[in-house]
């Protein structure tokens, strides 16, 4: 397990995003927890059997079916978790089932080991995208073109392994990437994904700061997030109430696009810091 991770030294939020991509600083006001429907039974069922120790890929995922959500005249944001899946990656898992919210997950290549499996076939079970985030973390420019192959594609394999995903999207560790890292991207066949709303919930690990960050989004955003942070996985109940009762449904990254195609190598950031809403 990285070091970088287990002392939590700064992660993927240390460096800026695309220069334009706005912060959202703004404090939501306190509301009421609206009702929130349950989880559907059947769902719960099968995570349950997925989560036994015994399962090793012998019986395989069932996914929920895709949902047909219209992105452009609804208010979607889309929450993205990064670097795990860890210890706090089951609470925050459990939140997003208690709103029906689906969100995208990139996985550290290395934590994906017999104890997390549970937890990512569990991510496919409820309709959670997965994303490939490098196999140790690492600045991926500084890597030669084989280096670079390298992390992206043992989690490739790490991750279909233990799930049966191959996966789509790729968000480069501190969101560092350049000509080089598009290259090895689009070979794998990997859509880049940045965002527009960070939380900086790596740098400041307090609850309510990183729950009224999130809460800032706006429609297409996506908000990048650590499920690794205990302090993150608190500011789950706030930052999803503020957002269900400003009308937003949590989609994934895919959803968010919709029916428009996420080329591989290539760059997004959300819809909101593309001015196509």
């Amino acid at each position: 397990m990285s070091l970088l991770l287990v002392l939590g030294l700064p992660a993927c939020g240390q460096v800026v995003a695309p220069a334009g991509l706005a912060r959202r600083d703004n404090a939501s006001r306190v509301r009421s927890t609206p009702p929130v429907r349950p989880a559907d039974p059947a769902l719960m069922v099968l995570r349950l059997t997925l989560a036994q120790p015994g399962w090793r890929g012998r019986r395989p995922l069932v996914a929920p079916a895709p949902r047909a959500i219209r992105c452009p005249q609804v208010k979607c944001v889309a929450l993205t978790f990064d670097d795990g899946p860890f210890d706090h990656t089951g609470p925050v898992l459990d939140m997003l089932a208690a709103y029906n919210a689906r969100a995208t997950f990139f996985v550290v290549g290395q934590m994906v080991t017999e104890q997390t499996g549970p937890l990512l076939r569990r991510m496919v079970s409820e309709g959670h995208e997965l994303g490939n985030h490098s196999w140790d973390h690492p600045a991926l420019p500084g890597l030669s073109a084989d280096g670079v192959h390298a992390q992206l594609g043992r989690t490739q394999e790490a991750v279909r392994a233990v799930t049966g995903v191959t996966m789509r999207l790729f968000r480069p560790p501190y969101g560092a990437t350049d000509d080089k890292v598009a290259g090895e991207a689009r070979r794998e066949g990997l859509a880049q994904i940045l965002w527009d709303v960070d939380t900086m919930d790596w740098r400041d690990r307090n609850t309510p700061l990183v729950a009224r960050r999130a809460a800032g989004a706006r429609a297409g955003s996506v908000v990048l997030m650590h499920d690794i942070h205990k302090s993150t996985a608190d500011a789950m109940p706030a930052l999803l109430r503020d957002l269900h009762a400003k009308g937003y449904t949590f989609v994934t990254v895919s959803e968010l696009y919709g029916t428009r195609p996420l080329l591989p190598g290539e760059r997004y950031a959300g819809e909101a810091s593309t001015g196509r809403r």
